[in-house]
């Protein structure tokens, strides 16, 4: 036994497969480190990825398999089809109704995109300010978010019905005739746009006071010392400093357009006629009613590039906002 309370051997050195260093409840420091307990510690980490791992496999990899498996059919249900090759990519190429659905898609983002962005900035630097009850502004302004997306079709079919709505409903108490909302190819899009914008302001509104709540006061307050009036303090030092945070909301609001699905297909399922057929929903039309699950699934994977590739855009805009930070 050494002074420091170390078991040697005879050459004076501890035993192999121990520890030297006494602890709590080991006072002749002969704790074992073996073998087992090195092993748990290597598969640790793989216990702990596994279920998120099962999760995306199960979810997301095989899935994906399946559809580019599929796409290569003449199917109409998941079973078993005949083999095509690229006649369903061919087909794509010439598709009417592809074209219609992808230009309803580019008009779908294209209105709601920069309208809740812009709306969704102008509350936050609303709300920033001291004011009154602006918790609960906040609040109400961001409940739309979060509300299911079903949910929010059916209320807004209610509101927008030619018939009974409310929408009209108040446009005949005014003296004004009522308009065919959701009737109409002219204004059926202009409609779902209103709606998903509505929804979607509250998400934008929150990012912005975020970003805001970060810039530095002493910078407004020393542009305000030089002159500048509250518009150029916000168009020249607001906006600049905002810029990462737009880059990145632009695209995240471009994919939630671009997965659009349970408001388009409760409020007007792709219609009237194909005027409001989006890409999204091009693809459920081809599986479930037109039963061509082989074209569907060659559909989902230009979805899916799609998707792709404003995803790496945002990886790549989130890594320079944190550059800029």
């Amino acid at each position: 036994m050494s002074p420091h309370g170390e078991t040697l051997t005879a050459a004076g050195t501890a035993p192999a497969g121990t520890t030297t260093d006494a602890v709590p409840g080991d006072p002749a420091g002969t704790r074992t480190d073996g073998p087992a307990r090195r092993r748990r510690g290597r598969w640790a980490p793989y216990l702990f990825v596994g279920p998120a791992g099962l999760l995306f496999l199960a979810f997301s990899l095989v899935p994906i398999v399946i559809a580019v498996a599929l796409s290569f059919q003449d199917t109409a249900t998941l079973g078993e089809g005949s083999w095509v090759g690229a006649d369903n990519y061919r087909t794509m190429l010439s598709d009417p109704l592809l074209r219609t659905a992808l230009l309803n898609t580019v008009v779908f983002t294209v209105g709601t995109v920069p309208t809740a962005m812009a709306i969704g900035l102008a509350l936050a630097v609303a709300l920033n300010r001291p004011l009154p009850g602006r918790g609960v502004l906040r609040a109400l302004f961001f409940v739309p978010m979060v509300a299911a997306g079903v949910v929010v079709g059916v209320i807004m079919s209610w509101i927008f019905n030619p018939d009974y709505g409310v929408a009209n409903n108040a446009l005949r108490a005014l003296g004004l005739g009522g308009l065919p909302w959701l009737t109409s190819p002219r204004t059926a899009m202009v409609t779902l746009v209103l709606v998903v914008v509505w929804t979607r302001i509250g998400f934008c509104m929150v990012i912005y006071l975020g970003a805001l709540q970060s810039i530095p006061s002493e910078l407004r307050e020393a542009a305000a010392i030089d002159g500048a009036s509250r518009w150029q303090r916000f168009r020249r030092l607001t906006v600049p400093m905002l810029a990462p945070t737009t880059s990145i909301l632009l695209i995240l609001n471009v994919v939630f357009s671009l997965q659009a699905f349970d408001v388009i297909y409760v409020m007007t399922g792709g219609g009237p006629g194909f005027s409001t057929t989006v890409l999204i929903q091009y693809v459920f039309r081809s599986a479930f009613a037109d039963a061509r699950m082989g074209y569907a699934a060659a559909l989902g994977l230009l979805l899916v590039l799609i998707l792709l590739v404003f995803t790496l855009l945002r990886q790549r805009a989130t890594k320079k906002a944190e550059e800029l930070l």
